[in-house]
């Protein structure tokens, strides 16, 4: 009993590490794709859309399920 309250204690700690690690891996594709130039910026920022759109349509029928 006493470990899941120490795991409930830890839980928080780990979402904000995993956080930090996304928000790095993000800052850093962000200046390569900065780097690379306007083009690549277009087409990243569609394939990011359609990302973004797939994943809430497949939020949605799945919360409809």
């Amino acid at each position: 009993m006493s470990a899941d309250g120490l795991l409930g204690l830890l839980l928080p700690m780990w979402q904000v590490l995993i956080g930090c690690c996304v928000l790095v891996v993000i800052a850093g594709a962000t200046v390569r794709l900065v780097r690379r130039g306007r083009s690549r910026m277009g087409n990243a920022l569609l394939v990011t859309g359609a990302a973004i759109v797939g994943l809430s349509v497949l939020g949605v029928l799945a919360a409809a399920r």
